[in-house]
């Protein structure tokens, strides 16, 4: 991009290192984001090259701010990764609810998976209060 100074023949080649929060700060801010994701649900690369079609070393490359994604491929990773793009792309106003990816795992869990799932929770709760005796059960 060039702009032009005050004289039309005189112009000045601007870098991105010349503009604030440059792209290239944005890129590895998505792609660390991307990393997070994948791991945070337990998927390796290979998994996020087999769901997108493209070799894993591309996934790595992506990962590593070496490789751009594309708008279609950063759509299919927000619904891979359970995140919405906008969270991907770090916008304001899009932080998670640290509870909304538990929601989302037990949505499909068998009501006697869901049960288990329960009584686990309640132990860990309790567990984290020292002196405490075991919670009862509101059924």
């Amino acid at each position: 991009m060039y702009v032009i100074s005050g004289d039309i023949n005189v112009r000045k080649r601007v870098t991105k290192t010349d503009e604030p929060g440059s792209d290239e700060d944005a890129e590895m801010a998505l792609a660390r984001r991307l990393r997070f994701a994948r791991e945070h649900i337990g998927l390796v690369q290979a998994d996020v090259a087999t769901a997108l079609d493209i070799p894993r070393a591309s996934v790595s490359a992506i990962e590593s701010g070496k490789r751009r994604v594309s708008s279609l491929e950063l759509r299919r990773l927000g619904r891979l990764y359970r995140r919405p793009v906008a969270w991907l792309l770090g916008e304001e106003g899009t932080e998670l609810d640290a509870d909304a990816p538990l929601l989302q795992v037990t949505r499909v869990l068998s009501d006697h998976d869901k049960e288990q799932v329960l009584r686990f929770a309640e132990f860990l709760a309790d567990a984290g209060r020292p002196g405490s005796a075991p919670a009862e059960r509101v059924e």
